[in-house]
């Protein structure tokens, strides 16, 4: 879809001049400001204030060196990131992400998204991000933490509890968290919720770690029902093995669906028999394997090396938790042909436009991924107020919140649709929805 409104064609073109080396971040603003076209003509104030402007350039963005030494003696350099990318709303959120992928327009992308996806959650968290091109593969338990610590001993000068949150992200589990906040504590001599995705003996929340993949579920299952359709008796793809992955899977078998195929970088398995849960979790979160083997203790599975070769496995329901792009145009077409109604996405921005435009022409129920996974950074808001109050609540009173903050999100995804004429856009829905708060709160506090 292009622009056809010609203030926003000319901010897409500053904004691509600005940011040419980074087609991530460019993909995610052309995205947004296609499904703002409805708000220019009907918002003209904010248009006079600025707010789109402001809206596509971070507020800050950080890039600094980290040195580490590796189990040989060798002195290692790695690039760390952290883009603030807004505080309209409340204190910068969102993750640290460390893959050899990671640049600056990876970061500025993920925290762009991020913006909208914790206004969504209607909870007082501003847009941000971070990561390093450190690869945690293959590395040793001491060569992560001298990694972490170093990262965190330039990072921890630029956050703070009602200043900027980090959290986990690809790469970031519950071991790095872990590293980076006793570097944290120790630098600052403070013991606060400056990281969420803590341990639960140092004021981590339930359910966090379950929470984007169950996340997930509850706002497919809310689109799904919506549409006269559930979970029930469906068969499932759910790409990647991670955290969000393997929660995903969990929730959608709990609701009543068969989950035949996961993967990871390297490949997928197929298993039409319905993945055993517990074999990937020892596989992935115990063992630290691949997914390939898998299929050595279960005969009936296969493996096959390519990792967007999953999307030609037929299903009802495709769930994509594994990385940016991994549906294009020619995997969606074939989701299409061989009987997918549901594509709901628990990575950020799995699927490029054009498989968007394929989703959209053909009335497949599409959850964007702002709306659809916004369940890591809601229950990462709610460790935080856990933190801020020093409660901890039971995994029942955080899943309960956190099924309550995915309905509503639906909710407000839907009636911004129908609101600008767009019913059933589920994307539109969310990129209107999110703006609209950060606009108002943009606008409220002048130009800053």
């Amino acid at each position: 879809m292009a622009l056809k409104n010609e203030y926003l064609s000319n901010l897409l073109e500053t904004v691509k001049k600005r940011n040419a080396a980074e087609p991530e971040f460019i993909q995610a603003v052309t995205e947004v400001l296609e499904s703002l076209e409805p708000v220019v003509e009907k918002r003209p104030d904010l248009v006079e204030a600025g707010v789109f402007e402001r809206l596509v350039e971070p507020e800050r963005q950080l890039m600094f060196r980290v040195p580490w030494v590796d189990d040989q003696g060798k002195v290692q350099v790695n690039r760390g990131f952290r883009v603030q990318f807004s505080s309209a709303i409340g204190p910068y959120k969102g993750g640290i992400r460390l893959h050899p992928s990671v640049y600056l327009g990876i970061i500025k992308f993920l925290g762009f998204e991020q913006v909208l996806k914790n206004s969504l959650t209607t909870l007082p968290m501003g847009g941000g991000k971070g990561g390093s091109d450190f690869d945690p593969k293959g590395k040793s338990d001491g060569e992560i933490m001298r990694f972490c610590q170093s990262f965190m001993t330039e990072l921890y000068r630029h956050i703070g509890a009602d200043t900027d949150v980090p959290a986990g992200d690809i790469g970031t589990g519950a071991r790095e968290v872990g590293y980076m906040y006793g570097q944290y504590k120790r630098l600052a001599n403070e013991f606060t919720g400056i990281l969420t995705g803590k341990g639960l003996t140092y004021g981590g929340s339930l359910v966090r770690t379950e929470a984007t993949g169950y996340g997930l579920c509850y706002f497919t299952d809310v689109m799904l029902k919506a549409n006269g359709k559930s979970f029930e008796g469906q068969t499932v793809v759910v790409s990647g093995s991670g955290n969000v992955s393997i929660y995903a899977v969990e929730k959608a078998v709990e609701m009543g669906a068969k989950v035949v195929a996961m993967s990871d970088s390297n490949g997928y398995i197929h298993d039409p028999n319905g993945i055993d849960l517990a074999c990937v979790k020892q596989l992935k979160e115990v063992e630290r394997r691949r997914i390939k083997d898998y299929v050595d203790t279960h005969p009936g599975a296969t493996y096959k090396e390519g990792s967007t070769g999953i999307w030609t496995i037929p299903c009802d329901i495709a769930l994509p938790c594994a990385t940016q792009n991994e549906i294009d145009k020619a995997s969606a077409e074939i989701l299409v042909k061989n009987g997918c109604y549901c594509v709901s996405e628990g990575a950020n921005m799995p699927s490029t436009p054009e498989a968007i435009e394929v989703y959209l022409a053909n009335g497949v129920l599409y959850g964007p991924a702002k709306a659809a996974n916004a369940g890591g950074v809601a229950t990462s808001g709610l460790e935080m107020s856990q933190n801020s109050a020093r409660l901890s609540w039971t995994f029942e009173e955080v899943d309960q919140k956190l099924k309550n903050i995915m309905h509503n999100i639906f909710k407000n995804c839907d009636e911004t649709a129908k609101a600008y004429g767009m019913e059933g856009n589920y994307m539109a829905g969310a990129n209107i929805a999110g703006f609209l708060k950060v606009a108002e709160a943009m606008k409220a506090q002048g130009c800053v």
